[in-house]
């Protein structure tokens, strides 16, 4: 997909020592028009980076809390409207500038948003109006922010050889916001926008205060199991009884733990129940635990059906089942073992934990 830009406004930004005692500041370069961007040097720097936004795919529920990519949406409180969204009225006053003057207000105020962030590093900060030039007639806005090149040299002349560009600038991790998000060709979302940014570093979102973002799997799954407890505790548990009470107290430790083990508190009929309300949601969400020193990695779908857990002698027992075994990587025996049949292996982890 190529595009015609309509308006680019170029910013340098500069920032002088750290956290609470830099000093940033911003200066503005050029505000361009469609004929103007024509003859610049930006075009070549640009070219293509325009389609790359724009085919990156990205998640509403990414599988994991530090992507790269997310999917925005303007807050707005239930029976407003999108204008009641600060934000968005910046983006829709940018996008649906008619003048030089006009675009470059709305810049001016991206730019002031983004230094009043929490955390600003110095680089080209850059604004963009855009039309694909087939298709249809949607408007886009790009904000792009990008860094310093490090250690960048040029040839100069024959005493000197080669200069240092002190201020030379890369496409490379280049951070972008694109509005509105376009699902597929033809199709817009003025509600939402993609934002990437590829450190895992929050600094580049921090400056759209009414924007959020959609809650991650691993987010969405703890949601959902804390309310299957919590249900739980209202079934099993008296209010105020002692017991609900060290029960609600063991849970905010088990919710606060990186590292958290097994509560044994629902059966199996009540786990595999509950695993099926999630999966319902989402289909896709994994299943992850580590025995002693085993990791395990599957589908939270395949719990009950083909995964199963339980106990012989107190130990903890994990049966998986499969019609097929593969080996990757690390040839071992195991390769040519012929398994035995389950109740031989049950009897010797019974006749060892007896020995024991």
């Amino acid at each position: 997909m190529e595009f015609k830009i309509n308006y680019l406004s170029f910013y340098l930004i500069q920032v002088d020592g750290k956290e609470e005692n830099a000093n940033k500041q911003y200066k503005h370069f050029q505000t361009l028009t469609t004929e103007e961007y024509e003859g610049n040097a930006l075009k070549d720097f640009l070219d293509g980076e325009l389609k790359k936004i724009v085919k990156r795919k990205v998640e509403k529920h990414p599988r994991s809390e530090q992507v790269p990519t997310k999917l925005g949406y303007f807050v707005v409180e239930p029976g407003y409207e999108l204008d009641s969204n600060p934000n968005y009225n910046l983006f829709h006053k940018a996008l649906t500038a008619d003048s030089k003057e006009t675009f470059k207000e709305a810049s001016e105020r991206f730019v002031g948003a983004y230094l009043d962030a929490s955390a600003v590093r110095g680089g080209a900060f850059l604004v963009l109006s855009a039309t694909p030039e087939k298709y249809f007639e949607d408007t886009f806005l790009f904000i792009l922010k990008c860094d310093f090149e490090p250690k960048v040299a040029s040839i100069s002349d024959e005493s000197t050889l080669i200069r240092n560009v002190q201020m030379a600038i890369t496409t490379k991790n280049m951070k972008s916001i694109q509005y509105p998000y376009m699902p597929e060709e033809g199709m817009t979302e003025p509600g939402e926008l993609k934002i990437h940014q590829a450190s895992h570093a929050r600094y580049f979102e921090d400056f759209l205060k009414f924007v959020e973002y959609g809650e991650s799997m691993p987010e969405i799954m703890k949601t959902q199991v804390m309310s299957m407890v919590q249900e739980h505790v209202l079934e099993t548990y008296e209010e105020n009884s002692q017991e609900r009470q060290q029960f609600e107290h063991d849970m905010e430790i088990w919710e606060a733990s990186e590292k958290r083990e097994i509560q044994e508190r629902l059966d199996t009929h009540q786990v595999i129940e509950a695993a099926a309300q999630i999966v319902e949601h989402t289909p896709e969400a994994e299943l992850k635990m580590k025995l002693g020193e085993t990791s395990i990695k599957g589908l939270l779908a395949d719990y009950g059906e083909n995964i199963h857990l339980g106990k012989i002698n107190g130990r903890y027992v994990l049966l998986v089942e499969a019609d097929t075994i593969q080996f990757e990587k690390g040839v071992s025996p195991i390769e040519f073992h012929r398994p035995e049949e389950l109740g031989e292996i049950i009897e010797r982890i019974e006749r060892k934990s007896a020995d024991q």
